[in-house]
């Protein structure tokens, strides 16, 4: 009855631990809400007018401003003055009233895994449902000396590598301004901006940039990912702040210098880099209605009559690819490359995703890198393996000895512990050989879970029935493989590969040579599927690799035991006896 009673016990704590962790994912792991369609959004630009405007001081860009109607994205992109991006891997316009870039698409991205998905578009107008804009300014003598009005002049185009686009402008005070955008092969921009002092007296001058964007649209941050205001600050990367955050305070910044400032979602990322070695101030603010904005204002310079001043800055506008953001970091942006939370593990996981890329271009396909990705690690373990299975061959060896010297030292509980470890290192045998295979399987599994979530190269890989190794596994079983009209949620949500994780699991602990009492057998039967459940959620690529990771174990255990034999008779031993005791326990 006793053991029954702990069985039944384990059986309802295996449940609330299902609820429980499919409550725990959706709080960590919430998904983000699609965008509303047709919901107005404020006017974020908190700029003011194009006209000379008072600000708070000689570093400020004003607040909010007054919330407007809602703008058809389709409609604010005709319009003919616009300024095209024809670059290798951005698509778009430049806006000259305002010179804003309020319109970029990702040209090697699709929205979604579906083959008539338009691309990935990063940036929109201000008042769309997805506004989201980079910006370039100037304050001169403190006040506002271009706004969203402004109405600039373009020279060349379409903007492309080694084709740069001007933006002009002349002040009522007779300051010559101009925005010279230029592009790289990826998504860099440099923005010089300058002021030709043409007047006749000195005047204190101050370029500014900024990222403007709305929440709405964001992807939820994550304890494993983070989405937000992210920023580079005297050679460090602030993760510190999401919207909420900034939202509470109305403003946020980092500690030292500016690095590189903006907005990250899990795969894209729009930040401001200052120009090296100039003075700059920096800082992410609530502009309300959802709005946020990321700036750079650089320190005031006097321009003598007759004079100019250039500051030169540069926006990244594009995918969170770990080569890209390494190679800018290597050419001199700090840190830039942990513009992906890549966490502690970063020089585990790094090395990881360079296999697996390594795997994909002999293979061609992501699924397929990530078995190969199994193999290996699994024959790199082999002769852990070996050795585990040897000890646990001459644990069993020397149980008769252990019983004895138990026996002796009944009373004695220090002097048991001595002669056992005497014999332990007498015999050759380690009690712990068999946890070491699991201990080093957990970093890889992290690190291949963080590299699943976080790297883009694993967005849309699509394998056999799979869409998108980066997203729960598309057959579930609940929904008829998606013929009845209805997604299961969370732990519900059972796919083939949960149910092949399930099984295996089951058959590698069946196949185990440890003995065990009634109570832990009961358990070990229940465990693989509970892990089904739990697992059900997570990525198809994690899952893929640990159905292949158990199918390997199979095999391997199976080749260890013809090498052993004497552990499998002791299991089939250990197992007749448990059977013989089951009634008397009853």
């Amino acid at each position: 009855m006793e053991n029954q009673r702990n069985l039944l016990l384990a059986v309802v704590l295996c449940g609330l631990l299902i609820l429980g962790w499919d409550a725990g994912m959706n709080y960590f792991y919430p998904q983000p809400d699609k965008p509303a369609q047709t919901a107005p959004v404020a006017n974020g630009t908190a700029l003011g007018p194009a006209t000379a405007t008072p600000v708070a001081g000689a570093a400020d860009i004003g607040g909010a401003a007054p919330a407007a109607r809602p703008v058809d994205l389709a409609r604010s992109l005709v319009a003919a003055e616009r300024v095209k991006i024809a670059a290798p891997r951005l698509a778009g316009s430049i806006n000259p009233v305002g010179a804003r870039i309020d319109d970029v698409t990702l040209t090697d991205y699709r929205e979604t895994v579906n083959d008539g998905s338009g691309p990935v578009r990063l940036f929109a107008p201000e008042g769309t449902d997805a506004q989201h804009f980079a910006e370039f300014g100037f304050l001169i003598d403190g006040m506002r000396a271009t706004g969203l009005n402004t109405v600039w002049q373009a020279s060349g185009g379409p903007l492309a590598p080694g084709k740069p686009v001007t933006l002009s402008h002349t002040t009522a005070g007779g300051h010559a301004l101009s925005i010279r955008f230029n592009i790289d092969e990826n998504y860099l921009l440099s923005v010089e901006q300058t002021v030709a002092n043409t007047g006749e007296g000195g005047a204190v001058v101050q370029p500014f940039a900024l990222v403007n964007r709305t929440s709405r649209n964001a992807s939820p941050s994550q304890w494993i990912a983070h989405s937000g205001p992210i920023g580079g600050f005297a050679d460090t990367v602030n993760y510190d702040y999401n919207y909420d955050d900034v939202e509470e305070t109305g403003r946020a910044t980092g500690e030292g210098q500016v690095d590189w400032i903006g907005f990250t979602d899990i795969y894209w990322l729009s930040a401001l880099v200052p120009q090296e070695g100039a003075q700059t101030t920096g800082e992410f603010r609530s502009l309300g209605n959802s709005l946020f904005r990321a700036d750079v204002i650089y320190q005031p310079v006097t321009v003598a009559a007759g004079q100019s001043a250039t500051r030169t800055t540069r926006l990244y506008a594009g995918a969170k690819e770990s080569v890209v953001l390494d190679a800018y970091q290597d050419s001199g942006i700090s840190q830039f490359g942990l513009a992906i939370s890549w966490g502690w593990f970063r020089w585990f996981e790094k090395p990881m995703l360079a296999l697996l890329r390594i795997l994909n271009d002999f293979a061609g396909n992501f699924g397929v890198a990530i078995i190969l990705l199994t193999l290996i690690v699994r024959g790199l373990m082999f002769p852990i393996a070996q050795k585990q299975f040897a000890s646990m061959a001459g644990m069993k060896a020397v149980q008769p000895k252990m019983k004895a010297i138990q026996e002796r030292y009944k009373d004695d509980k220090q002097k048991q512990q001595q002669e056992i470890m005497a014999l332990y290192k007498k015999e050759g045998v380690n009690p712990l050989a068999g946890c070491l295979p699991l201990l080093i399987q957990i970093p890889i599994f992290f690190a291949l879970y963080k590299v699943l979530i976080l790297a883009i190269e694993m967005r849309h890989e699509k394998f056999l029935y799979i869409a998108d190794l980066s997203s729960p596994d598309p057959a579930k079983i609940l929904n008829l493989f998606g013929l009845l009209p209805f997604d299961p949620p969370g732990f519900l949500g059972i796919g083939i590969l949960a149910v092949l994780l399930g099984v295996t699991m089951w058959l590698t602990f069946k196949m185990n040579p440890t003995a065990m009492d009634p109570i832990q057998q009961q358990i070990f039967n229940i465990m693989p599927w509970i892990l089904m459940f739990v697992m059900a959620p997570f990525a198809a690529g994690l899952l893929i690799y640990w159905v292949t990771s158990n199918v390997l174990t199979l095999a391997q255990q199976s080749y260890l035991y013809s090498r052993h034999p004497q552990l499998k008779a002791q299991a089939e031993k250990d197992k007749a006896d448990q059977d013989r005791a089951k009634p008397r326990d009853a």
